[in-house]
């Protein structure tokens, strides 16, 4: 078994016994499992899995960290939501001022659209995970 935890600035999330989890990674997703090497990696805005007893849980998160070490992984994430917690309207209106800012700095150097890309990503996968995809 490892021992999850995901924080966000403003509360503990999650802290339970899981089988697995998998993280939306800045290298792509990571699965890791009981006895996985230890590991620190950033984290890209996505949706992060965990399976319990052959139930599988989702969450959308944006942006932070994960480490794993001894068979506990920890996340540090700007916000995590439960499909049930996400404001599907919102998620589009920010999607879609997203889309609007980066369609306007289209010729702008991608290092200058970072920001303006995570916050797509984050409200892709909110819209993602509220939808049940």
């Amino acid at each position: 078994m490892i021992q999850l935890s995901i924080v966000t600035p403003e509360r503990k999330v999650l802290d339970a016994e899981v089988d697995s989890v998998t993280v939306p990674t800045v290298s792509g997703e990571a699965g890791l499992l009981t006895n996985h090497a230890s590991v620190v990696s950033a984290l890209k805005p996505g949706i992060l899995s965990y399976s319990v007893k052959g139930s599988v849980e989702k969450m959308v998160v944006a942006g932070g960290f994960v480490e794993m070490n001894n068979n506990k992984v920890s996340v540090l994430t700007d916000s995590a939501e439960t499909a049930t917690e996400i404001d599907i309207e919102a998620a589009k209106a920010a999607r879609e001022t997203a889309e609007k800012e980066l369609a306007a700095s289209a010729s702008s150097a991608i290092e200058l659209t970072e920001v303006t890309r995570e916050q797509l990503d984050a409200a892709n996968a909110r819209i993602q995970l509220a939808a049940g995809k």
